[in-house]
């Protein structure tokens, strides 16, 4: 009985093709915004997961800037005028830290050309000054060789450990291991290869190579660099560390108490927080408007259902005289409104799917299905079919049947 039901109210929607693609236009239009909006945020969510993921697990940054800069223009000079943070500060924090697993040293410089015999990389390789702590606390694991030790950086040797992008530019099937790169006027001796990291946002994450921070002061450091400072700890006591850390730099850079930090604590959790607080507000407008197109074409089927049981009245009469119950009318014409709602969220989600994809793609992340989104659609268009289709359903569920076969 059920599946003749939804079987009629089919019929009735299939048999008037264009009047029902109208009524089902708002709904398509409301879904489409929620499915693409949602597609487009998860994916750029997943992107700047993955790209700020570089950090360990219960890992924290300490550094001069913002990971996220906001207050206008003027927020830049403000950070600028800090003072920058020294090897020396990083030593005094290693030392009082002493709840801390990992305290590495960071000193980053941009824009490199490596190269290796007659061969050279674009420029456009990072290149980095580090501890061995720095390690572990970056997820940085090596595929060949080695890292450093502290013997290492106490010598200032000049050894080098590479991402794949300079092994694959410069020394195609020779193994790097024991040969000697230049970089500016250093010469370096490879001692160890990254394992391969991949692509965010369409950027790699394997253009650059890395030296001992003593080595890296020696040739590249300058008055204007500040050090990052990575701590990694137990998941148990990671925000007393984050808190402790916080203490001793106000401590060592003579913070004055009521002033504000001048320097700011980088997690992979901060910045997700940050980028959800702005993309919660894009998620937000899309609602809001796609619940005005929901809205508008729930009258839409409303006022289409009213129509149906007009041009059916005769229909009605016939089989209620034949038995045909009130349940029976009610159940079909609240089914046609359902399946109409239905229709309707199904091409909204498939082709808002789609573009969201096709957007994320030109970012250079990968394809997420927005299941959430998905499944709120859905549910929201049984919902607007379900509640606008129930008075439509009801007049006619109560239509006489003696009036209604004399209706012309």
């Amino acid at each position: 009985m059920f599946w003749e039901i939804i079987k009629m109210a089919y019929i009735a929607i299939v048999t008037n093709k264009l009047r029902s693609f109208l009524t089902i236009l708002g709904i398509i239009v409301g879904i489409f915004l929620i499915i693409s909006t949602s597609t487009v945020v998860a994916m750029l969510q997943n992107g700047i997961e993955e790209g700020v993921s570089q950090l360990g697990k219960n890992t924290f940054q300490i550094q001069k800037y913002p990971a996220v800069q906001t207050g206008g223009p003027g927020s830049r000079a403000k950070y600028r005028n800090r003072e920058n943070i020294t090897i020396k500060q990083y030593e005094r924090l290693k030392e009082l830290l002493t709840e801390a697993k990992f305290v590495g040293a960071e000193l980053w410089t941009f824009g490199k050309v490596v190269k290796f015999r007659d061969k050279e990389t674009n420029p456009n390789i990072q290149l980095a000054g580090v501890t061995p702590e720095a390690f572990p606390n970056n997820k940085w694991d090596v595929s060949q060789g080695r890292v450093f030790t502290e013997n290492d950086i106490k010598s200032r040797y000049y050894y080098c450990i590479i991402g794949q992008d300079v092994v694959s530019k410069l020394f195609g099937s020779i193994n790097p291991i024991g040969q000697f790169i230049k970089v500016d006027k250093g010469k370096f001796q490879v001692i160890g290869v990254f394992e391969k990291q991949g692509q965010v946002f369409g950027q790699s994450k394997d253009n650059f190579m890395v030296i001992p921070i003593s080595t890296y002061q020696t040739l590249f450091a300058n008055d204007e660099q500040s050090v990052n400072i990575t701590v990694m700890t137990e998941k148990d006591n990671y925000q007393k560390v984050i808190d402790q850390a916080i203490g001793y730099m106000r401590l060592i850079r003579k913070v004055q108490p009521g002033e504000e930090n001048d320097f700011d604590i980088f997690s992979n959790e901060s910045v997700l927080e940050q980028v959800n607080n702005i993309t919660k507000y894009v998620k937000i407008g899309a609602i809001a408007i796609s619940f005005i197109s929901l809205l508008a074409a729930g009258v839409g089927i409303m006022n289409i259902m009213l129509v149906a049981v007009t041009e059916r009245t005769k229909e009605i009469g016939i089989r209620k005289s034949i038995g045909a119950t009130k349940n029976n009318i009610l159940l079909q014409f609240i089914s046609e409104a359902i399946i109409l709602s239905l229709v309707g969220g199904i091409i909204g989600i498939l082709s808002g799917f789609f573009l969201g994809t096709y957007i994320g793609s030109f970012l250079g992340v990968r394809p997420i299905v927005p299941y959430d989104s998905i499944a709120l659609g859905i549910t929201v268009c049984i919902l607007v079919g379900l509640i606008f289709g129930t008075y439509p359903a009801y007049k006619a569920a109560n239509l006489d049947p003696i009036e209604a076969l004399r209706y012309e």
